[in-house]
């Protein structure tokens, strides 16, 4: 039996990086690998017979003393604990390859090192820019920001660009250059897999190898997601009230055409998205965190879902889903998430940040009639069915798993169905 570690900082379903992190591990489970987590401990984990090697828990944004601040600082750059517990895990689990996920900050990549003398390959899932950006996301408190291109880190700093602190951003660009030093990416990872074409573009153009680069598209089970093409009147967005979301933006276009507005999800944009939306006297309904059924219902009670991104999305697993469950999707064209909408036939674009143009794409679905917008939401789940499955993913994963070197076996039902 082949061996997967699969890491990742968080081990339960806590947003999209996660989904694909889990869906993997029970993708390869079913198709007979033996699968062995290794992540950072946490209250809402699922269980795991490994879970004794998992690190201690670390929290940006919580209220630590000085002293445990002094602990968990240097480790969100460097991680000797994680080294120490997963060594033993290597002992005891012998893995064949590795798939990590989202390691930053938490586990660090200091396990990378260690995967490559123990001669382990590693393949890196990017959900995110962190390996160019060392903020991760390209944006900075006055917008897109590119300036650390070429080395120039220290702008992290000056901008202070994760979360407004200049304090993380510090550490932030310590982990960048120290990692940077010491080769710690491109001498340890075999491959990094990228969900969008757009983040393999980005990533070229600050300088690495086209070579180490494989476009995966995420996946979705759509046996898991039942459609229900019959549109709703309401617009949906799901997904973190974060500034970088766009979410202001979008309050304003749905006062602006007086759109009615469900705002799915919980973040610390949350107060001043409802006092906006009052001051507006915007129709917007504020529907706190949903998941599994609940929001499934909500989004096949919309008539469509909107993606409002004011940064570099990479490949929104919200639009797969939306996809699946029949509903088109109003992206935002920015990152990746014009490569996931097929104009007018299962969304449309809009300018990002732009309200008028958001609140004009709002007023277009609006009016359209409704057999026009069931149709989109068809063709949504039908692309979905052909290019976004969960045999294709597998396929492509255990492609790149073989170039690496492992004897990497297949499900047969999957590779029938791909």
């Amino acid at each position: 039996m082949t061996t997967l570690l699969s890491i990742n900082n968080y081990y339960y379903y806590r947003g999209g990086a996660e989904t694909v992190f889990l869906e993997h591990n029970r993708l390869f489970q079913e198709a007979g690998w033996s699968v062995v987590p290794f992540a950072m401990k946490h209250p809402q984990n699922l269980d795991s017979p490994w879970s004794k090697y998992f690190i201690d828990e670390i929290e940006f944004g919580e209220r630590y003393s000085l002293r445990e601040k002094l602990i968990r600082l240097p480790k969100t750059v460097y991680s000797f604990e994680a080294r120490r517990k997963l060594a033993r895990l290597l002992n005891e689990a012998k893995p064949d390859i590795c798939h990590a996920h989202n390691i930053y900050h938490h586990i660090s990549p200091s396990i990378l090192s260690l995967l490559k003398q123990r001669a382990v390959p590693v393949v890196l899932t990017l959900h995110d820019l962190k390996i160019a950006c060392p903020a991760y996301n390209m944006l900075a408190p006055d917008g897109i920001c590119e300036r650390c291109r070429g080395g120039r880190l220290h702008n992290v700093v000056v901008h202070r660009c994760l979360k407004d602190s200049t304090v993380l951003s510090a550490v932030a660009m310590l982990e960048a250059v120290l990692h940077r030093l010491l080769g710690t990416y491109g001498n340890c990872v075999g491959r990094f897999v990228v969900p969008s074409r757009f983040y393999i573009e980005k990533f070229c153009d600050w300088g690495w190898p086209r070579s180490m680069f494989s476009h995966v598209p995420n996946f979705v089970d759509t046996k898991h997601y039942r459609p229900q093409y019959a549109p709703g009147k309401t617009f949906l967005y799901f997904g973190r009230l974060a500034r970088e979301k766009g979410l202001v933006t979008l309050v304003r276009a749905a006062a602006a055409s007086r759109s009615r507005l469900l705002l799915a999800g919980t973040g610390p944009h949350l107060t001043e998205l409802r006092e906006l939306a009052e001051q507006l006297n915007a129709d917007v309904s504020f529907l706190g965190y949903l998941t599994g059924d609940s929001l499934h219902q909500a989004i096949r009670s919309a008539r469509a879902v909107v993606l409002p991104s004011e940064w570099y999305e990479n490949a929104p697993m919200s639009v797969l889903e939306a996809y699946a469950l029949g509903k088109p999707v109003l992206g935002a064209r920015i990152g990746g998430i014009p490569e996931l909408i097929h104009e007018d036939e299962t969304g449309l674009g809009f300018v990002s940040g732009d309200v008028a143009s958001l609140s004009a794409t709002l007023r277009d679905i609006t009016e359209r009639p409704d057999e026009i917008i069931e149709d989109m939401g068809r063709r949504a789940r039908l692309w979905v069915e052909k290019d976004f499955t969960a045999a294709l993913y597998q396929n492509r994963v255990v492609s790149i798993y073989r170039e690496l070197g492992v004897s990497a076996p297949i499900d047969r039902q999957a590779q029938a169905s791909a």
